[in-house]
């Protein structure tokens, strides 16, 4: 059973992590396993360039440890170290040339060439036993890259398929309980009673939305205002939420229990510890951002909790959010994700996060809640930016258009795009697709989406 003394750990979990990470690093420097673990929880705690720098002395302690090179090289990307990380990336399939990772990884981001690529190589590994599926995913998507890269869509398109055949047949996606979720969210706070406020912070701004729709070019361009830091990718809202609706009863935390029973909590206690959680990774700017895109789930929650915290929900074209979660490798573990290995449960996941999202725009006050496209932002910068910071109650700062210089970590799969200036490239992009993208088609024209 889910205790307060959980709960208190878990809100003051960021900075227990790093302590215990110093330590380990202190008194265990040239133990593998006690540096794995330091990196992970400095990573986990949003310190990226500690979770390198242990890295770093562990590559030092074993230059062949193959599975430290390849999480360097994950670590390196979010800080931006490209070239280093294509390096680690390469040392590690050179000492191990079955982690499928790193092969994944070093294809990505190099772009391959008829006279230069690994396509016989790949095709071979392909062929071993995979009970989870998880070898053949990274190696599907390091094919499919490759034939991207020569320009034969089709032929990407099939190692995608038969790359994710295997993990749609392990970990399908549930489309009965993905809608149940959705009709909880909806639902869950339209039951708190009036009586029931929330914490008066107003430093938080979400950011959310679905995988691969902006949410880190807004997050990135909100960041770099002098006002504003971003935690990433954090779950914490989620969690606490969860994990408090446990501690009423006997159940485990989870989504559908944390949803039905939130009416229950106490929801200024729920906002303030949710602000506490973040620390120490916010307190120094005014405002921080929480980017995790599936609080969008959670948005009348967020609202209820924290009625001064701004919420910006991020959409895009439907064909194009299809084509980009399709084309993305996930956390493998995490069933939030699970949609991404069929394109007709990607275009379904589309379908909820829009019913969603449309609801709350039609519900929630239009000062504190916000739906921004894609579209308009990479189309026309400055004008919605300037209504992005005066949204969140932030006057304006030029950094916002130059966000691409912004040098702080990014721990998303777009840690290279948000790098660059803005651009249109990936605007209406699946129409090079055509009819490759038909099973998720008809999945949202059967909905009204297209």
């Amino acid at each position: 059973m889910t205790t307060e003394q959980d709960i208190e750990r878990f809100v003051l979990r960021f900075a227990k992590m790093r302590e215990i990470a110093a330590q380990t690093v202190r008194e265990q420097p040239d133990d593998m396993r006690a540096l794995d673990a330091a990196a992970q929880a400095y990573l986990l705690s949003g310190d990226y360039v500690s979770a390198c720098q242990v890295r770093l002395q562990a590559r030092r302690v074993d230059p062949n440890s193959a599975y430290n090179l390849y999480h360097l090289g994950v670590v390196q990307e979010y800080l931006g170290q490209f070239d280093e990380a294509r390096q680690s990336y390469e040392s590690a399939v050179r000492i191990n040339p079955d982690h499928a990772g790193a092969r994944y990884a070093s294809v990505r981001l190099v772009k391959q060439s008829a006279a230069h690529n690994q396509i016989d190589d790949l095709k071979r590994r392909l062929e071993a036993p995979d009970a989870e599926g998880w070898r053949s995913l990274f190696l599907g998507h390091a094919l499919a890259k490759t034939y991207e890269d020569l320009g034969d869509l089709e032929t990407s398109f099939e190692w995608l398929r038969r790359g994710k055949q295997r993990r749609n047949v392990v970990r399908p996606y549930d489309g009965k309980y993905e809608r149940q979720v959705t009709d909880a969210c909806l639902s869950a706070s339209e039951r708190i009673a009036e009586g029931n406020p929330g914490s008066l912070s107003d430093e938080p701004i979400f950011v959310c939305g679905l995988p691969r729709s902006g949410t880190t070019l807004v997050d990135r361009i909100l960041s770099s205002h002098g006002q504003v830091t971003s935690v990433g990718e954090i779950e914490n809202f989620i969690a606490l939420t969860t994990l408090s609706a446990a501690a009423l009863g006997d159940q485990a935390p989870g989504t559908m229990a944390g949803l039905r029973d939130a009416h229950l909590l106490d929801l200024r206690r729920l906002g303030e510890r949710y602000v506490v959680s973040t620390r120490p990774n916010t307190g120094a700017t005014a405002k921080f951002v929480d980017k995790a895109p599936s609080n969008y789930l959670w948005t009348g929650l967020i609202h209820r909790a924290l009625p001064n915290a701004r919420i910006v929900c991020v959409t895009r074209a439907p064909l194009d959010l299809c084509l980009g979660n399709y084309r993305q490798i996930f956390p493998i573990d995490d069933r939030f994700y699970d949609y991404a290995n069929d394109l007709s449960a990607i275009a379904d996941k589309v379908t909820q996060f829009t019913r969603v999202s449309t609801h709350w725009r039609d519900r929630l006050p239009g000062d504190r809640f916000k739906l921004l496209s894609y579209e308009s932002l990479v189309q026309n910068q400055v004008e919605q930016t300037r209504a992005l910071l005066e949204f969140c109650g932030l006057p304006w700062d030029d950094n916002c258009l130059r966000f691409h210089e912004n040098t702080t970590a990014v721990g998303t799969p777009s840690a290279a795009q948000v790098r660059e200036p803005i651009n249109a490239n990936a605007v209406e992009r699946w129409r090079r697709y055509g009819s490759l993208l038909d099973p998720a088609a008809a999945v949202l024209a059967k909905n009204g989406l297209i």
